[in-house]
């Protein structure tokens, strides 16, 4: 033993002797042990609390528990498009804009980009003892709820309408954000809001869905599902609204029965923001706070997104509720920061070593350009007016989202390092002899008309207007961002539409490039604007990917995720949650755009559609085949789209549903085969019990550029059709 380490001695007795003998060194709690289980961790850390304690750890502002070495940590942040609220970030385009890609594997880097992001920023955070808001590893996103109705302002943080296509980019973000590593979770994704939640936002405090278990299941319920059971979601987040009388955070049935029983959901479920508030003083099931906090924890809700949880030491008192209750609660929460590896050595956990010059890099931003470019929709394009000519003599650019950063960014983003406007990203791309003239020429909704003459002027001695109008996430969003949150009318507002008839009659060649987070109804003007492009809100490098695509240097390849009606009139009211004649499921009216339409710079032919048999059991697959060419002078990206109608069915189900979907680029001439394999569950429907069950009988499948539709909008391609006879007995299957 080396003479220049001091030893601590204790005297040991033994038979009469007096020995000396080196101390025990202080056994490390369980807890800190990192080569234990977590599950194990969890139970000890647990033991240690003090009722006052575990309370105050099941709120979402956890306090230190300095006795024990716990630090502080807020559960909020969020990462819907880039990681938010928390400084520089890459920011991608919006929801919305990503679910128009149609591309699984983008969204799947794009998530990864963003947990990459989101542990850079947690590292350096934690170096500098910050640990308030946003700056943690647990993220409230996505959004996933059914974009039902065009009012809705939160329908730009979803991925649409369509249950199947959400559930599919859901599960490829779920998977990016939480990572692949074997032990640690690289964040905790949270799927929200769950569920049935989709407007008016400012009735969702008290607001009652009666609904039954068929459109439950049919619509708002199948994407967290997958969510759930496919990317193993470590979170979850209940919704404001009630479900059927019961407040969504105190719902046996979504909590109980659905989540944790019938999908086997293990991880923790938070609240909405001051959802459980709501319990007792919006939708008043509960009398007292107390009561309210007792509902939610008693249902399954485990952590409280605002102070109600805090009454859970009445409750306890009242014999509302157990300590076990508290317990099962706080065991999911910490399971879940042990997963993170919050309470390991630094060197144990690999995304530690992730630093901050992977935030908003250079292939960050190039991720971001490829992204707005693939959510970018050609809806109309006529006499090939687009792409444009870079050596234009003079460029009128017009419209108040012309040079506007709000509407790159959408709601719930970060600050990205540097972005391009659209009237920017024209400027780069345009020849230098080219003069562009610009003139805001309105305000998105006040009535201004300060530049209103300017702007008509400009456009009348030019060779050609692009028109940037749509909205604003000023003027749809979520209640409190925005004075009004939800939309009273589809209509452009403010005096674009004035504009927008006043620069025509020039007679120049004119684009209307529409930045928006939901669908705009253009009646009266789309059959005069020559050339419309649909952008969203593009994401930081948004400029450049509209003036790749105005100007030829990307063809546009991105499809609408969400039905654009021609008006109001062709919707039930916003209040109704019944599906009947809403979205391309169930419309029987004509749309002015059809979900999954978009054109491109070069034409796709199909053929050669074949299935795998043209009669199958109720147990069998069906592999279906089809050929995609390239028949166009231009390299293109196809979004190759498969939907199933069940000609025979014995209760009331949706048209048409997709059922399969694939991106894929061509070069000109070139052909491929894009097959689908159709399990029975892709053919199954929900009858009246909510049971999935695929009955015998007649299938419709049909694959295209599009959906089968009769009055398809100028410029969509064929769309092959064939039928299949499923024969045998009704079959059961897991939902």
């Amino acid at each position: 033993m080396s003479a220049s380490r001091p030893v601590r001695l204790s005297l040991i007795f033994l038979a009469g002797s007096l020995i000396f003998a080196p101390a025990a060194r202080p056994q490390e709690p369980a807890y800190k042990d990192s080569s234990l289980s977590f599950e194990t961790r969890a139970e000890d850390l647990l033991a240690r609390l003090t009722v006052e304690e575990k309370i105050l750890q099941l709120c979402n502002d956890a306090p230190a528990i300095p006795r024990l070495g716990i630090p502080n940590y807020d559960w909020w942040s969020e990462a819907l498009h880039g990681v938010a609220r928390a400084g520089i970030a890459t920011v991608f385009p919006q929801a919305i804009g990503l679910s128009a890609t149609w591309d699984k594997g983008l969204i799947r880097s794009m998530a990864d980009v963003i947990s990459d992001e989101a542990r850079a920023k947690y590292n350096e955070f934690v170096k500098s003892g910050v640990r308030r808001i946003y700056t943690g590893l647990t993220f409230w996103s996505p959004n996933i709820n059914i974009f039902r109705d065009p009012r809705w302002g939160r329908g730009q943080e979803t991925y649409g309408e369509d249950p199947y296509l959400t559930a599919e980019l859901a599960v490829q973000f779920v998977k990016g954000l939480q990572g692949d590593d074997p032990r640690y979770l690289k964040t905790v994704a949270t799927p929200k809001h769950y569920a049935v939640h989709s407007g008016p936002e400012k009735e969702r405090h008290q607001f009652d869905v009666a609904i039954g278990e068929k459109e439950m299941r049919e619509t708002y319920l199948y994407a967290f599902k997958e969510a759930v059971k496919r990317a193993d979601a470590q979170s979850v987040m209940c919704a404001y609204n009630r479900v059927n009388g019961a407040p969504a955070c105190a719902s046996g049935p979504l909590l109980g029965d659905f989540l944790r029983k019938e999908w086997g959901f293990s991880g923790y479920v938070v609240s909405d923001c001051d959802a459980v508030n709501d319990i007792y003083t919006g939708h008043k099931t509960a009398a007292t706070p107390a009561e309210a906090a007792a509902q939610a924890l008693k249902s399954g809700c485990d952590l409280n997104c605002g102070r109600t949880f805090e009454a859970l030491k009445e409750a306890l008192a009242q014999n509302l509720i157990s300590e076990k209750d508290i317990d099962t609660a706080l065991r999911r929460l910490f399971l879940a920061r042990f997963k993170l590896g919050l309470f390991d050595p630094e060197d144990r956990v690999p995304f530690n070593q992730i630093g901050p010059e992977r935030i908003d890099s250079a292939e960050n931003r190039a991720l971001a350009l490829k992204a707005a470019r693939e959510s970018i929709v050609l809806l109309k394009n006529e006499n090939a007016i687009l792409p444009l000519r870079k050596d234009l003599g003079r460029l009128a650019v017009i419209g108040p989202n012309a040079d506007n950063i709000d509407i790159l960014l959408g709601n719930y983003f970060g600050t990205p390092s540097r972005y391009v406007t659209p009237l920017e990203g024209i400027t780069s791309h345009i020849d230098r002899k080219t003069k562009i003239y610009y003139s805001k020429g309105c305000d998105i909704i006040n009535p201004d008309r300060r530049f209103f003459n300017e702007a008509v002027e400009i456009a009348g001695y030019s060779d050609a207007v692009i028109l940037f109008f749509g909205l604003s996430p000023k003027i749809e969003g979520e209640e409190g961002e925005t004075q009004d949150a939800d939309r009273k009318t589809l209509d452009l507002p403010g005096l674009q539409k004035e504009l927008l008839e006043a620069v025509l009659k020039t007679g120049k060649p004119t684009i209307l490039v529409l930045l928006n987070g939901s669908p705009v109804a253009l009646n009266g003007v789309e059959e005069k604007v020559p050339a419309i492009v649909e952008s969203w809100y593009p994401g930081e490098e948004g400029g450049t990917a509209i003036a790749d695509v105005l100007f030829g240097d990307y063809n546009p390849g991105g499809r609408l995720p969400v039905t654009f009606v021609k008006s109001l009139d062709q919707l039930p009211p916003f209040s109704d949650y019944g599906m009947k004649g809403r979205t391309y499921r169930y419309m029987t009216d004509t749309p002015l755009y059809p979900f999954g339409f978009g054109l491109s710079y070069t034409t796709f032919t199909y053929g050669n559609l074949r299935l795998s048999s043209a009669r199958i059991d109720t147990t069998e697959n069906l592999t279906v085949s089809v050929d995609i060419e390239n028949s166009g002078p231009v390299k293109g990206d196809e979004v190759v789209q498969l939907y199933v109608s069940d000609l025979e069915a014995s209760v009331s189900v949706p048209l048409r549903q997709l059922a399969g979907f694939e991106r894929i680029a061509l070069n000109p001439e070139e052909k491929r085969t894009v097959t689908f394999v159709l399990t029975p569950r892709r053919l199954a429907l929900i009858n009246a019990a909510g049971a999935c069950v695929l009955e015998p009988g007649k299938f419709e499948i049909s694959v295209g550029g599009g959906q089968p539709f009769k009055d398809a909008p100028r410029g969509a391609g064929k769309v092959l059709t064939a039928e299949v006879d499923v024969t045998g007995q009704p079959r059961e299957l897991e939902y």
